[in-house]
């Protein structure tokens, strides 16, 4: 298993800024950014890489916290030390989870807490507050993430990877003990860059919101494809690989 924590210094965030959701109001230190890479085959198979950071007001830090699987036995470990983030995140007063798209991450997740007993219920220990449902609520459009940062002149570090991709890698992961052995360290590295990208943009998303949100947005930054907000697993078809496609280089 690799556990990553990484640290970087931001600046400190502006009150007036920030998203304010009806009646879910939380300051940056109360709250964990959450987002999962996974691998699902008509139902979630594993989590590949868990990502979530929290946001230190004392020293105007972001802590990122990862795990990422090395072989198929580490399937379940990744699982309770997630359980044991969200136990220690909860001690330290975190009141609510960020996320974008995050019912497809809830939805794993949840599914593979109960696939091999473990048991929490997100619902009743923090609330939960999605930047993908925010954002159409304020324009009535679908956006994705990728999109979203440009809209907030966000920058984003190394390559974009698709979700198809990282289904297929941790299918592979899964299936060959020692295939994560073979794998180039320039690819695992851009894997965990990719993730804590999203976590970490989620962060100056959520503190900068009103800096961007109510500006007119062209429809060359919306994004081309929609994405439907199904419930349940039907809204995970992009991570739904087929065996060929998995077995693909």
């Amino acid at each position: 298993m690799i556990i990553r924590e990484n640290k970087m210094k931001v600046e400190e965030y502006i009150d007036e800024f920030m998203l304010k959701s009806q009646d879910k109001e939380y300051n940056p230190e109360d709250i964990i950014f959450f987002d999962l890479e996974h691998y699902v085959y008509k139902k979630p198979k594993c989590i590949g890489v868990f990502g979530a950071c929290e946001y230190d007001k004392k020293n105007n830090n972001i802590l990122v916290t990862q795990y990422m699987i090395e072989d198929r036995d580490e399937a379940t470990n990744i699982l309770y030390l997630a359980k044991d983030y969200f136990m220690r995140m909860k001690q330290k007063g975190k009141k609510a989870i960020i996320t974008f798209s995050g019912n497809n991450d809830f939805t794993v997740i949840n599914y593979l807490f109960k696939e091999n007993g473990i048991y929490y219920n997100f619902e009743e220990e923090f609330d939960s507050i999605d930047i993908q449902k925010e954002y159409e609520k304020y324009k009535k459009l679908s956006i994705g993430l990728k999109k979203l940062e440009k809209v907030f002149d966000i920058v984003r570090e190394g390559e974009v990877i698709s979700g198809s991709n990282l289904a297929k890698t941790f299918h592979k992961v899964m299936k060959d003990r020692s295939y994560f052995k073979r794998m180039p360290e320039e690819k695992i590295e851009k894997i965990l860059l990719y993730n804590e990208q999203d976590v970490i943009n989620l962060y100056y998303i959520y503190v900068n919101w009103k800096k961007y949100i109510f500006e007119n947005i062209t429809e060359d930054n919306i994004l081309e494809e929609n994405v439907d907000n199904l419930d349940g697993l039907e809204e995970l078809d992009e991570y739904n690989i087929s065996e060929e496609e998995s077995d693909e280089d």
